[in-house]
């Protein structure tokens, strides 16, 4: 079996997790590559219904070996809470490996990361307070703190001294606020490595040596390609690239080795946070298609904020699966769809007079207007149907219209919240 990259075509929230979830019985490793608690995946299965931020999607099942790679931002705190609380609903213990080469969200990331948001006010950028901008901050100013340099305490003493000779300066001058101590936080991830010692290895190794054996790979991507720092709607994007590109880079595994790569989309649009959003719709239309979302509706898994509400944009997905490199789609939320007569779907722009099906730079995508087509719906519960050619005749022309239009293969069509509800076509 090949390795596989499942990563999303838009904003986040397409429903990543349940495909994990899926295609988790058939692998060997389920790896987390980017990214770390600020995004959740939503997975419902015979134990309950869980929102995972930083734990792989693979834990549910006992043979899969769950791998936090380098490229992670990786948080002690939230690793250890999040593992427990799975234990404390029943959930046998999961396999975890944690790159010692990954690097530490500290407190006082999460701690920059509200205060900045509240300083800008208005210009916020809808930031889930989880410390990644600060994090990725520090990465790239090389005063990171790596899981390994936990067990060194003469380095790590030095990693946050170092830190602290500007934050100190910003906490006290900038926001109005008391200077950390050293000696606090030294004692506090001093005392989370001893939790942490049995799960940290060196990953890279291990699973190039899995893809040396052909075992099968499953790279789990966070958020969606409109995130994505280089090529998504800057600056109302992450922190860490969030392509398939990136793949191999935060795993720690040969180029090469990335065969498949599936981009999930969702049957409409959704969102958490700020920035354009071409077909957002809003008052009862919104909270209609918000409520019927999903198993408890479309609300963000980490932060639990509604989630703003749109019809499907081809322009965007299309440009988001190009970018992943997807070689086959996946389409959730179809049964949601259920209740309209007509169903609204995106599939150009109107720019500056024209009609575009290019995806616009940021600078221009406040003043674009979706040129909407209208399809029929089948007004009928599809949520039972387990083949494509059981599907209402109305649900099948939906499907293969956002096909043609996003340009890429549609193999599997969620049709609900369980992760048997899922439609294959051959």
């Amino acid at each position: 079996m090949t390795v596989t990259a499942i990563v999303g075509a838009n904003w986040g929230d397409e429903g990543k997790g349940k495909l994990t979830d899926a295609l988790a019985a058939e692998s060997r490793y389920v790896v987390r590559y980017q990214g770390g608690s600020n995004a959740g995946h939503t997975i419902i299965n015979d134990y309950g219904k869980f929102a995972l931020h930083l734990l792989p999607s693979g834990v549910f099942y006992p043979g899969v070996v769950n791998v936090i790679g380098p490229g992670v931002a990786f948080h002690p705190g939230d690793f250890l809470r999040e593992r427990e609380s799975l234990l404390a609903r029943g959930v046998p213990e999961p396999v975890l490996r944690v790159s010692d080469r990954a690097q530490v969200v500290m407190p006082y990331h999460k701690q920059f990361d509200a205060l900045e948001e509240e300083r800008l006010g208005a210009r916020r950028f809808g930031s889930t307070r989880s410390g990644i901008a600060p994090f990725y901050a520090d990465k790239y100013l090389k005063l990171g703190v790596q899981v390994a340099d936990l067990f060194h305490e003469r380095r790590l003493r030095e990693r946050i001294g170092a830190s602290l000779e500007t934050k100190n300066v910003l906490l006290q001058h900038l926001y109005g606020m008391p200077g950390l101590r050293e000696e606090e936080l030294v004692h506090e991830l001093l005392g989370q490595a001893e939790a942490l010692k049995p799960f940290v290895c060196d990953t890279s190794a291990l699973l190039q040596q899995a893809v040396a054996d052909g075992q099968p790979i499953l790279l789990e991507g966070q958020l969606g390609a409109l995130r994505d720092p280089d090529h998504g709607i800057y600056p109302f994007t992450t922190s860490a690239s969030t392509l398939a590109g990136f793949a191999p880079v935060g795993a720690g595994i040969p180029p090469y080795a990335i065969r498949n790569v599936i981009a999930v989309v969702k049957a409409y649009s959704s969102c958490v946070g700020a920035g354009p959003f071409v077909t957002e719709i809003h008052g009862d239309a919104a909270a209609k298609l918000r409520e019927r979302g999903g198993d408890a509706g479309e609300y963000g898994a980490t932060t639990g904020r509604p989630r703003r509400m749109g019809w499907f944009d081809a322009v965007a997905a299309r440009y988001g699966c190009s970018l992943q490199g997807a070689t086959e789609a996946a389409l959730t939320n179809l049964d949601v769809l259920g209740y309209l007569d007509e169903i609204p779907v995106c599939t150009a722009y109107l720019l500056n007079g024209t009609a575009t099906e290019a995806f616009p730079v940021s600078a221009e995508l406040d003043e674009a207007v979706p040129l909407l087509e209208m399809l029929p719906g089948w007004k009928c519960d599809v949520s039972g149907i387990r083949e494509f050619d059981e599907l209402p005749e109305q649900a099948r022309r939906y499907v293969l219209f956002l096909e043609e239009r996003i340009g890429v293969p549609i193999r599997r069509i969620s049709v609900g919240p369980r992760r048997d509800q899922m439609i294959e076509r051959k």
